[in-house]
């Protein structure tokens, strides 16, 4: 049915959206459904869930949990719909912009991109309508000043005493200029050693590659772990074969070995 504005013009009803599926119990509930599916990669689903967390509190309005807290904490229990609050977004900005002035730009900007990216899979599935960080504006982050290492520290870094996982992680960076947060989201079945590449999601979805060199992919003698030499039996001088450590009586003794020649 049609309705009548102002100066008699018709003014077509608003569509009501039509939920893909049933809408989750509670704001925990909604989270681990955009987890599994939305395609966050598994490595990478325990950030995402610590970043909703955090907004968790945030969407309930209350403020979010800081310092080691925060990685520990539990959402609040509350139904995903009140995302939909109209009194929200002006509560929302206010705890917002609260947190902004204790954490560090990027880690502000970054929850901000996850959240935002939650709320729209919500929103296609129907299960909220609006979006309450509309009007939050993310944080001009300071300009980086670090230096490019030299050559010679460069050495120095593969030669500190560190597990060889670390150790990998470093030549990996070093040698695809990928990002870290890319290279720690790889999974086993990501990686193709024998081209030496990787396959990432990067922003927006798209499927990228990162490539590495030879020391990413054929770790250096010393950058590998120790292996432990086995263990020799003793054997006690002058008593001849019979008196070899572990030795049955009755066994047939090994053949001694004589060297060639």
């Amino acid at each position: 049915m049609t309705e009548s504005g102002s100066g008699g013009t018709l003014r077509l009803p608003r569509a009501r959206v039509v939920p893909l599926s049933t809408a989750p119990a509670s704001y925990t509930a909604a989270v681990e459904r955009y987890l599994t599916g939305a395609g966050v990669a598994k490595s990478c689903a325990r950030i995402y869930r610590i970043s909703l967390t955090t907004w968790g509190w945030m969407l309930a309005g209350e403020a979010a949990p800081t310092g080691p807290a925060r990685r520990g904490a539990n959402s609040p229990v509350f139904p995903v719909a009140a995302i939909d609050d109209p009194a929200l977004p002006e509560v929302l900005a206010e705890l917002a912009a609260a947190r902004a002035d204790e954490m560090d730009a990027d880690t502000i900007n970054w929850e901000l991109s996850i959240a935002r990216k939650a709320i729209g899979w919500w929103q296609r599935q129907g299960w909220i309508e609006g979006d309450p960080t509309v009007g939050i504006e993310r944080r001009p982050a300071p300009p980086d000043r670090t230096k490019a290492l030299a050559e010679n520290q460069i050495a120095a870094l593969w030669r500190l005493d560190v597990a060889l996982r670390e150790k990998t992680q470093w030549k990996m960076l070093y040698e695809s200029a990928a990002r870290a947060d890319e290279v720690l989201c790889l999974n086993v079945e990501d990686l193709y050693l024998e081209d030496k590449r990787g396959k990432i999601t990067a922003k927006g979805g798209a499927t990228e590659w990162i490539h590495w060199q030879s020391g990413t992919a054929h770790p250096a003698p010393s950058d590998r772990p120790p292996y432990p030499r086995p263990a020799v039996p003793h054997r006690p001088q002058g008593h001849g074969r019979d008196a070899d450590v572990g030795r049955v009586p009755g066994d047939r003794p090994c053949p001694a070995l004589v060297p060639a020649g």
